[in-house]
């Protein structure tokens, strides 16, 4: 039996649309207070998007569904099987208006963020002194009080942003979910896995599975 670790929240959703329009659901999953579902041939643990890949490379869970920005942030030890093209998103720098000559000019900013690893790797390929000032919500909060210059944050839409007067400054990266896999896991349930990601070719899916997985 494959476990296999879906986030909570607004990938959800989207997951198990996926999962259930390629047939590897019959039934749909909800969430709830209820943190391990068995449904046919799987284990499904619901947990925060964050803690995906930890579940994954710890082996508690074979696979798992996370978005490139969590990947990116966290540089998990495991592979990346395949881009499921769904909660497509961007990862950007934004901030007030009024501080766009700020940010083209100045080399040393205050930036807040769920992202810390991305922001230092970012500003510090461009020879920009960067001060992270860590938080886990409200980031749009920080430049409008004075607590940053500026924010590295996901978005969808792009709402946030606009209802609290922020623009984008720079795109840093898109971000879509990917299938996720704990290396033994791959080594020992090749054939199983490799069944699920031909299940998952088609329409819908942003391009064929590699023959080798890939280290995220």
């Amino acid at each position: 039996m494959l476990r296999i670790a879906l986030p909570k929240g607004r990938l959800f959703e989207e997951s198990v649309e996926l999962l259930l329009k390629k047939g590897l659901l019959e039934e749909r999953l909800e969430e709830g207070r209820k943190l391990s579902i068995m449904a046919g041939s799987f284990e499904f643990f619901l947990v925060k998007p964050f803690d995906v890949p930890v579940y994954v490379e710890n082996g508690v869970a074979d696979l798992g569904v996370v978005g490139r920005d969590v990947l990116m942030e966290r540089k998990p030890d495991l592979y990346t099987l395949y881009d499921l093209g769904i909660g497509f998103c961007r990862i950007v720098v934004a901030g007030k208006e009024e501080n766009k000559d700020l940010y083209r000019k100045s080399s040393y900013l205050r930036v807040a963020t769920k992202y810390p690893n991305i922001a230092l790797d970012f500003f510090g390929e461009r020879a920009i002194k960067c001060k992270v000032v860590p938080l886990s919500g409200s980031v749009e909060l920080a430049p409008l009080i004075g607590l940053s210059d500026f924010i590295v944050d996901l978005v969808q839409t792009g709402r946030t942003l606009k209802e609290n007067n922020l623009v984008v400054m720079e795109e840093i990266a898109t971000s879509t979910a990917t299938l996720v896999c704990n290396k033994a896991s791959y080594r020992n349930m090749r054939r199983e896995i490799l069944e699920i990601i031909d299940r998952l070719q088609g329409e819908g899916c942003n391009e064929e599975a590699p023959p080798h997985p890939r280290v995220a």
